[in-house]
């Protein structure tokens, strides 16, 4: 099943978008953030992806991080996997899962020219309501 970030509506198997509890990234933890803020999958996504491609410094991450993320982020940018000489890296889709409330699974397609990437982020959502990226994965070029 392709999900896309600009697809709508809610679905209701794990690999659709909003997950298997229906309910979307922009409704969870109270207010709905409508049209003027991104979702935190697609704001989480974006900056991964530029301190990842060496767009944006890796401490750009350290209050947006909680756990061993903050270190794996680290050890992955220094690689600079996502670096490309020609097109800048973009994010082209998104997805998630819902496990329980306050956690999003994520996973992007990142795209840079003919190269595909795939990266997989878990969100949590602290005491302070703020979302924090608490584990990240990236997946080889196809």
């Amino acid at each position: 099943m392709r999900v896309s970030r600009t697809g709508s509506g809610a679905g209701t198997t794990p690999n659709s978008r909003g997950g298997s509890s229906g309910t979307p990234p922009e409704h969870l933890g109270g207010a709905h953030l409508g049209g003027a803020q991104p979702r935190p999958t697609d704001r989480f996504a974006e900056l991964l992806v530029a301190v990842l491609s060496g767009q944006r410094p890796v401490h750009a991450m350290l209050r947006h991080s909680a756990g061993q993320a903050y270190d794996e982020l680290i050890r992955l940018a220094e690689r600079g996997p996502l670096r490309t000489r020609g097109a800048r890296p973009v994010v082209r889709d998104i997805g998630w899962f819902v496990p329980r409330e306050g956690a999003i699974e994520a996973f992007a397609r990142i795209g840079a020219g003919d190269r595909l990437r795939a990266m997989a982020f878990r969100l949590e959502r602290g005491r302070d309501l703020r979302w924090r990226c608490t584990a990240v994965e990236l997946g080889g070029p196809r």
